[in-house]
């Protein structure tokens, strides 16, 4: 009796050490993986808060769908949640789903063996079970987790299919309602699991842009940051064919570099580059040439610039917006907008309740109010009224 006794307080004392660190453990994660750099309240000026009320704020990137956080409630952690988008005057975000990332992940060379980080992090946030093995459960889950906070709070965000929903979006902004627009797309496409069918299932479900890679090499090709350096291949091909007569927008972050030159050969439509740094601004091994961003906006593409280290070195507002204006001189400023890679494990100096700071820092750098109001936001809505589905 006395052994059944122990047993049964241990097994009860087991529970508790469990319980407690699945409640405890996601958000000390993501606390050290998504931080602000601690600031003092940045001064804005009244020009540039009048300013910054008229624009259209979008970004191209954000993987906060990974995090365990209710995007209806305001945040201590992370980068991003509907009421700081709200409060930084956001209209539009790309939510990009995780679904796969190496351990020690880096941007030199990543094999496609290497265990997976988000694994456990699936696990330790009492996911579905099905999204502990399938990855393309694993979007699925994220796509249906944006879905209810839509349904929740209709008032505060739409999602966005169409152009109709985009119209709708804009309008309702117009008439005064602060509500904010959801886009969906993946990074990398190793949710389709080798299936060219689970790109039609995917578009069902909301998403509207895939990139094709994240850190390491897959079935559609090589990554930047993989082992081969390789192109396509005959899958990558058959789906970069399907995504764009499906009508989803191709990403080509990560992508190698002979991956992006071969979409950029096979491609009908305008390609996106989600989150970036111009490699002439920042020589970083996570930066493609300046010659491939020039053909990709000579295509019509557009070029979301981030703001964490890996993209432009140094992370203060002020060299962010150096890198925009760098980019601008160098593509066009028709072709460069926002792509923060917010909640994407890593580290920034203002988050999306202050993005006040980059209209404030482009005024003081001598940006014009029609450039301004292109790269915050306008370029991202000409694209997506260009290369969604109409309805």
């Amino acid at each position: 009796m006395k052994t059944l006794r122990i047993l049964l307080a241990t097994i009860v004392l087991l529970a508790i050490v469990i319980l407690i660190a699945i409640s405890i453990a996601p958000a000390m994660i993501e606390s050290s993986q998504n931080q602000v750099i601690t600031h003092s309240p940045y001064l804005i000026s009244d020009r540039a808060k009048s300013l910054h009320k008229t624009l259209v704020v979008a970004d191209l990137h954000s993987d906060s769908l990974l995090w365990k956080r209710n995007l209806l409630e305001r945040s201590q952690r992370g980068h991003v949640d509907i009421p700081r988008m709200r409060e930084g005057n956001q209209a539009i975000q790309m939510f990009t789903v995780v679904t796969k990332s190496p351990r020690g992940q880096n941007y030199q060379q990543n094999t496609i063996d290497a265990a997976d980080n988000i694994t456990p992090l699936v696990i330790a946030q009492t996911w579905p079970i099905k999204t502990w093995s399938s990855l393309f459960a694993r979007a699925l889950y994220q796509a249906k987790k944006l879905k209810l906070t839509a349904e929740q709070a209709p008032e505060q965000l739409k999602i966005i299919h169409s152009q109709k929903d985009l119209a709708e979006l804009l309008q309702r902004r117009k008439d005064g309602e602060n509500v904010v627009g959801g886009l969906l797309g993946t990074e990398g496409s190793h949710a389709l699991g080798g299936n060219l069918d689970n790109i039609a299932k995917l578009y069902q479900v909301g998403f509207r842009m895939m990139s094709l890679q994240h850190f390491f090499d897959n079935a559609l090709g090589g990554s930047l940051h993989g082992e081969s350096g390789e192109g396509l291949t005959e899958f990558g091909q058959n789906a970069v064919d399907l995504m764009q007569k499906q009508g989803i927008m191709i990403d080509i972050a990560h992508s190698s570099s002979q991956v992006v030159k071969d979409v950029l050969q096979r491609s009908h439509k305008p390609l996106i580059v989600s989150h970036t740094g111009f490699y002439g601004h920042c020589q970083s091994e996570r930066n493609i040439s300046d010659q491939l961003m020039i053909n990709i906006a000579a295509a019509g593409g557009l070029i979301g610039v981030g703001y964490w280290d890996g993209a432009v070195c140094d992370i203060s507002p002020e060299n962010v917006v150096q890198a925009i204006r760098y980019g601008i001189e160098l593509v066009g400023v028709d072709h460069v907008a926002l792509g923060s890679d917010y909640d994407g494990s890593v580290a920034t100096t203002f988050d999306s309740s202050e993005l006040a700071i980059l209209t404030e820092t482009m005024l003081q750098s001598g940006f014009s109010e029609e450039e301004i109001r292109k790269v915050m936001g306008e370029n991202m809505v000409r694209y997506l009224r260009q290369n969604l589905p109409v309805n």
